[in-house]
């Protein structure tokens, strides 16, 4: 349900000054400890952050998809840390149950998520299946009341805090490809699960990955999510859509920081006599970064709405993922160059930014995976035409 346009505007302010004023100050502290301070996620909690996409009957904020990405834009003027923080209650790790769950399993969880009590991760990936998600391995077995689940899921955001996961296991040997995949909410606490260590990473320090461990763990056959095995892939599908516009936000969001950060930098440093902002080549730089941004953030508030309208977006949703999480890596680039040498010294946020953005072409769908997902829409819609 959409908010009023105060609310919404007041929710915006308050998402703006909570990231400028006690986010941005902690970036190089997060980075150094590898660790977001405790009293930053409470503060979150308060801001209602971990249930902006969560409907309100549920204690969430509700936000349509529109309104998300004004949010997350906003989030994005920082180190994507903080937003790893509650990102997964937003999205891939509670959608699932929104979507597609039972009304059992969303009086259950939706609003522990949405009161950001209980951490979601989506645990799709495995060591031998990412972007191929139709051949995973993490298998189902199904004993009574309950299924066996045996397998190993890999680099699962906030696993090591998660308190559910909503992970993808095949529930039928026999079934090829996706057809035989079920979602489950697997409870931390299920028997047989344990977490690996965490992962050290190019970027995203504050931000936790770790393996995921199934050894006959034992999950209740009531929490397959909808109840009906065998729908797993589409509704990993429904979720990552969504999951896709909000990349593709939050990857706007960090342009717009990193543009920022140029344009004052080209104001101030003196070269030749004068700032180099006034070198055409610098402008030059500036201008590509600020048309390709504006570019993005058009593109997903176009898709935001009509994702909202009902329609069918997952080509739109592919672009908008693929293009914006290309285009700040270009933004990202520029910044280090128009920077020089300060632009790969820790001292400037530049050099994190560029490691951190780098991850936003990998999860969630790989640039590549992108392409084929828009030609093959494309090719099947030419087809029945």
């Amino acid at each position: 349900m959409a908010l009023d346009p105060d609310t919404l505007q007041q929710l915006l302010d308050t998402i703006r000054r909570f990231v400028r004023e006690r986010l941005v100050p902690l970036e190089a502290q997060v980075s150094e400890n590898d660790e977001v301070p405790a009293d930053i996620v409470d503060e979150m909690r308060e801001l209602g952050l971990f249930g902006l996409s969560i409907p309100q009957e549920f204690g969430g904020i509700g936000l349509t998809m529109s309104e998300e990405i004004l949010a997350v834009q906003e989030l994005g003027w920082t180190s994507p840390a903080f937003r790893s923080v509650f990102g997964t209650n937003v999205g891939i790790g509670s959608q699932g149950i929104v979507i597609d769950g039972t009304e059992e399993q969303k009086n259950q969880w939706l609003p522990r998520l949405a009161s950001g009590e209980t951490i979601a991760s989506f645990a799709l990936t495995e060591p031998e299946s990412g972007s191929d998600a139709g051949s995973l391995r993490t298998s189902a077995r199904r004993d009574g009341d309950n299924y066996i689940l045996n397998g190993t899921k890999r680099f699962i955001t906030n696993a090591p805090h998660a308190g559910i996961f909503t992970l993808m296991a095949r529930t039928d040997p026999d079934e090829p490809g996706a057809r035989g995949v079920s979602a489950f909410i697997v409870d931390r606490n299920s028997p047989g699960l344990s977490i690996g260590k965490h992962d050290r990473k190019m970027g995203q320090q504050g931000a936790h990955t770790a393996d995921v461990v199934l050894e006959d763990c034992v999950v209740p056959a009531s929490n397959i999510i909808g109840g009906v095995a065998g729908q797993g892939f589409k509704t990993a599908m429904k979720v990552l859509d969504r999951g896709r516009l909000h990349m593709g936000a939050i990857s706007v969001g960090i342009a717009e920081r990193l543009i920022d950060e140029c344009v004052r930098y080209a104001s101030e440093r003196i070269q030749f006599g004068k700032p180099i902002g006034e070198f055409q080549l610098v402008q030059a730089m500036l201008a590509d970064s600020r048309t390709e941004a504006y570019a993005g953030r058009t593109m997903v508030a176009d898709a935001g709405r009509r994702f909202d309208a009902g329609e069918d977006i997952a080509t739109e949703a592919a672009c908008c993922k693929y293009y914006c999480t290309e285009m700040v890596g270009r933004v990202a680039d520029r910044a280090v160059q128009i920077f020089g040498g300060a632009g790969y010294m820790a001292e400037y946020p530049i050099e994190r930014f560029y490691r951190d953005v780098r991850l936003l072409r990998i999860y969630e769908g790989t640039s590549q995976i992108q392409q084929i997902v828009i030609a093959r829409n494309m090719l099947r819609d030419a087809g029945s035409n």
